[in-house]
């Protein structure tokens, strides 16, 4: 990684790839988990989407398969494009989404920039006919999984598990930690600025980092 900085509600990387510097738009938690120090230290993992247009080659980058996915269905939606394939991952979880088409949840949906009553409508259909079997699964999702009515900090907690898995923690051992961060939560909400995406991932590696010694020992 060379260089990181934010054009308005777009954010960038460059990447240097064997001389080459590449510019990739990518997600405004994906920038924030970046600059955090602990991961510049480590190898991060983009899935990339190359779009190539008359005048320029747009690169953008996702830090899992599922994301990338996700984009690439929202473009082939008549009328959509990049910037609102962003804006809806920027905005929402995969999962949130899903559940909005699933209730039929227009006002959300709307309520990512770009996106008006017609889009709105279009996306839910289309969307709808594309991720039935998501639909079902997020209908028949056992009932002992967190439940976190926030959807500000629900998706921070789905973040954080994606950031994890790209620095190559396993999902069993981020499984294990997730209730020590949900109960964490609301003591950090208590702390003035203290319920950050930042904190909370230190404090998720510090407890795995943890985890991974006792059984060393």
């Amino acid at each position: 990684m060379v260089d990181l900085w934010q054009t308005n509600q777009k954010f960038f990387v460059l990447i240097n790839c064997q001389g080459l510097g590449y510019e990739i738009q990518i997600l405004e938690s994906h920038f924030l988990q970046l600059k955090t120090n602990q991961i510049s230290n480590k190898n991060i993992i983009l899935w990339l989407k190359h779009i190539k247009k008359e005048d320029s080659d747009l690169l953008f980058g996702f830090t899992s398969k599922d994301q990338k996915n996700f984009f690439i269905e929202i473009l082939s939606i008549r009328g959509v494009g990049s910037q609102i394939g962003m804006g809806i991952l920027n905005k929402f979880t995969i999962s949130e989404v899903i559940n909005a088409i699933k209730t039929q949840n227009k006002k959300l949906i709307c309520s990512v920039p770009g996106i008006g009553q017609k889009m709105s409508d279009r996306l839910i259909l289309e969307l709808k006919n594309k991720f039935k079997s998501e639909i079902i699964f997020e209908d028949k999702k056992d009932k002992d999984e967190f439940e976190i009515m926030d959807p500000k900090i629900h998706k921070m907690i789905e973040d954080l598990q994606l950031t994890l898995q790209s620095l190559n923690y396993k999902k069993k051992e981020i499984k294990t930690i997730l209730p020590i961060i949900v109960k964490e939560v609301d003591l950090l909400a208590k702390k003035e600025n203290n319920l950050t995406f930042e904190n909370l991932l230190k404090l998720a590696m510090n407890n795995l980092d943890k985890d991974s010694s006792n059984l060393d020992s």
